[in-house]
């Protein structure tokens, strides 16, 4: 390899073109192209970015050592097969798949061409998760809310797929055990999909997680609180805050108090840090932070929610 990594981004829509002009900015990455299905759109970013558009992935795929797959997610496998085939390193957006299935053939096509494949799953490259987690040893209860206004975007998916999939995946990397049950609930209200969902993991080591994912609420939250044993943390992730309480002795009282503390985190931009991450990873070798198992483990843990509420539904439990 040499020394620029020489990288393609394959879907340039609204989130792909983010992919482009931020690797058009490093320094030790030389974007070679672009590709999508909208040819004038792969010829606007390109311009843009600095590159050339490409008319497909198996056009660019001899020209790069890595590639950012941002398509939709049923298309996942198709794009990144040959990809892989060709040894491409992969940045591949979450979920991983539309299907457990086809997750696991990723993963395995993957490993079999020995590149490395890492899952966006943007969220875990946000400053405060990631000061969060070096707070947290063992967490008793953690609930987290990730609710926003309707747009008319990624409404092909529901929203444990588009929103709380985010969430999943941070509380399998705080908890180190097992899923020993899952109960969930759900409806659409603007779209086909299920629009708001509520889900409750329960851990094989006793920590239990209460998740709420919303597309139609009024306004916008993304919050996060970690109980543990005289401890607790609050991560307020639009503000970049943790809130923490925990108790503290006092002579001659017969109770503690309880004291608070606050925690301003230095924020960064998510995207910038997950795509650095893949570089550095490309050019060490290194297992990716969200490697394809971890992206896959989040994905069926999600369908696994979305299977309860469906049922549900079809039951008439609201």
């Amino acid at each position: 390899m040499s020394s620029r990594i020489r990288v393609g981004v394959i879907g340039v829509g609204y989130l792909g073109r983010f992919h482009a002009l931020i690797y058009s900015r490093m320094s030790d990455v030389e974007l070679v192209g672009v590709v999508d299905s909208d040819a004038a759109r792969a010829q606007q970013v390109a311009a843009e970015a600095g590159c050339r558009a490409f008319a497909s992935g198996e056009e660019l795929a001899p020209h790069i050592d890595a590639v950012s797959i941002v398509v939709p997610t049923s298309s996942h496998l198709d794009v990144a097969r040959p990809l892989l085939a060709a040894g491409v390193h992969m940045l591949m957006e979450k979920p991983i798949a539309s299907t457990l299935a086809e997750g696991e053939e990723i993963v395995r096509l993957a490993d079999e061409a020995g590149v490395l494949l890492q899952i966006g799953h943007l969220e875990r490259f946000n400053a405060g998760v990631m000061a969060l987690a070096g707070r947290i040893s063992k967490p008793r209860f953690i609930e987290a809310h990730r609710m926003s206004g309707f747009v008319a975007r990624a409404t092909d998916v529901d929203v444990v797929s588009d929103l709380m999939i985010h969430d999943i995946d941070i509380i399998l990397s705080l908890v180190n055990a097992e899923i020993s049950a899952i109960s969930a609930v759900g409806t659409p209200v603007l779209t086909p999909h299920v629009d708001i969902a509520n889900a409750r993991l329960e851990f094989d080591n006793g920590t239990v997680a209460n998740v709420i994912a919303s597309r139609v609420s009024e306004r916008t939250m993304r919050r996060i609180r970690v109980f543990e044993e005289n401890r607790y943390e609050s991560l307020d992730f639009i503000e970049q805050r943790i809130d923490t309480a925990f108790p503290r002795e006092r002579a001659g009282e017969a109770w503690p108090e309880v004291v608070t503390e606050r925690v301003e985190v230095e924020a960064v931009k998510p995207l910038d840090a997950e795509i650095a991450a893949f570089v550095a990873s490309v050019r060490s070798g290194t297992l990716p932070l969200v490697s394809g198992r971890v992206g896959q483990k989040a994905l069926e843990v999600a369908l696994n929610v979305k299977a309860e509420i469906l049922s549900r539904l079809e039951r008439g439990i609201r």
